[in-house]
């Protein structure tokens, strides 16, 4: 697909999106229109994400629908729920709500607040993730530790495949936000180590694919190596509590 063909296609979700919160979401003040497709960089499978936002609501919540061909992910929030789910997304490391209003396009009638949110959002994502630590730190160093020592021993490839699709993500994880930038999941992992390290995310690409096919040896040697700047394997002293309520009778 060109950049022509790109550009038609986000005009013609964008009037998708248009229509579907005229007709569905009447009583809307705003949303924002997000994705793949509105970045230029979409496909005819990719959906448009909406973020839509009323004036007050009892509960947010999210749905997915269809509208003219388009698959559709809407996410219906008041500026509270909103707020909320912008912060949760920050804390956690991903920023998905975060970069869906920061980047999205503004449709509605109160402009002037889904701005005032915009900015915010986009100041979130200039800010950068929190420094990695505590429980969730302690856990993504445990499970990264975890995986990497079941790719010591002998195993069969389909074993060794099996295995690095987990560590996949943990090392991504921890490659990320261990050196200030955001993570994500999915696609959106090697994205965004790219963008952080092209020579990296090459090496982490090449390293996964020998796993993959079943040589396990270099994404160990990875893993090892990126557990080293944080403190080496994690293993002796690793302690979760459990909720006191996990208990029942009989």
């Amino acid at each position: 697909m060109d950049d022509i063909q790109k550009h038609v296609l986000a005009e013609r979700a964008l009037a998708v999106a248009r229509h579907c919160i005229a007709s569905r979401y009447a009583e809307a003040a705003f949303a924002y229109v997000a994705g793949s497709i509105m970045r230029g960089e979409g496909t005819t499978f990719s959906d448009i994400d909406l973020v839509v936002v009323f004036p007050s609501l009892q509960r947010a919540w999210r749905e997915s629908l269809s509208a003219d061909g388009f698959p559709v992910e809407a996410f219906v929030h008041d500026p509270q729920t909103l707020a909320h789910y912008l912060h949760q997304d920050a804390d956690s490391g991903y920023p998905i709500m975060v970069n869906m209003v920061a980047t999205g396009c503004i449709v509605g009638s109160d402009i002037d607040s889904a701005h005032v949110i915009q900015a915010k959002a986009a100041s979130m994502l200039a800010a950068g993730p929190k420094p990695p630590a505590g429980a969730d730190y302690d856990m993504l160093r445990y499970q990264v530790t975890d995986l990497a020592d079941d790719l010591r021993g002998a195993r069969p490839p389909e074993e060794v495949a099996a295995i690095a699709a987990l560590l996949y993500q943990k090392l991504a994880n921890l490659i990320l936000l261990g050196r200030g930038a955001w993570s994500g999941r999915g696609k959106w992992a090697p994205r965004l180590m790219k963008k952080l390290d092209a020579q990296l995310a090459a090496e982490f690409d090449a390293a996964f694919k020998l796993a993959a096919a079943g040589d396990g040896a270099r994404f160990l040697a990875l893993a090892d190596r990126e557990l080293a700047l944080h403190g080496g394997r994690y293993f002796e002293g690793f302690r979760q509590d459990a909720p006191l309520e996990a208990r029942r009778l009989g």
